[in-house]
């Protein structure tokens, strides 16, 4: 009997990126395609897209004006097909309801000690829910507290760690690595520390890079 491969994963990537729960649920679609073949070890690393947003966030529209240069024909065009992909992947985004953008940082410290935890996936997919089909921020600590209950992390231990700094050097940190490799977009899949897969690409090239990495491991 053969045992499954495991693959160390380091998913860089932000809970207000779209793509990167495209990312995340093409590939656990494309593990899951390899069962008994390839297991995930799987690990969220923090990646902010604003890191100087204000604790009030900013219209999403004007956001992507001033980052991007979108028109709002853009910005629509590209929602709908955000929408599009999520919905083959079992997402629901419900673009209706995000209209704003927020800092993460308090939620990317809360997903540090959620990994020490065991819960770290449990609650990096229950923030995308939050955010892209709630329409919740995840800048909010109420929010965060409430989540992190959700998913069986303990709320008043939660609450006490948002009201702190806890964490806060250790995620700098990591960030920090994660750019001084060249990371500069997400989601950013890292995988056994040596290959790259950029981008939220399609179940089937996700597919054949874990049978390959798996092949050579």
């Amino acid at each position: 009997m053969t045992t499954a491969k495991s693959l160390k994963i380091d998913f860089v990537s932000d809970v207000s990126c779209p793509w990167c729960i495209i990312g995340l649920k093409a590939l656990e679609q494309a593990a899951d395609r390899l069962k008994g073949e390839v297991a995930l070890d799987l690990h969220f690393q923090p990646f902010e897209l604003n890191p100087q947003m204000g604790p009030a966030g900013q219209d999403i529209g004007e956001h992507l004006h001033e980052k991007y240069g979108a028109s709002p024909e853009q910005s629509q065009k590209n929602r709908e097909a955000i929408a599009a992909r999520g919905a083959e992947l079992g997402f629901t985004f419900r673009m209706d309801k995000r209209s704003r953008i927020y800092n993460t940082f308090d939620a990317h410290r809360l997903l540090h000690w959620a990994e020490e935890k065991g819960l770290q996936p449990s609650l990096k997919k229950a923030l995308f829910k939050a955010y892209f089909t709630d329409g919740q921020s995840p800048g909010d600590h109420e929010v965060l507290v409430r989540v992190a209950g959700e998913v069986g992390l303990d709320a008043n231990e939660a609450r006490e760690l948002l009201a702190s700094d806890r964490y806060a050097s250790a995620v700098r940190e990591r960030e920090q690595f994660y750019q001084q490799q060249g990371i500069h977009s997400v989601p950013a899949i890292i995988i056994n520390d040596r290959h790259l897969i950029s981008g939220g690409q399609p179940v089937e090239v996700f597919e054949q890079a874990l049978r390959q990495i798996a092949a050579q491991s």
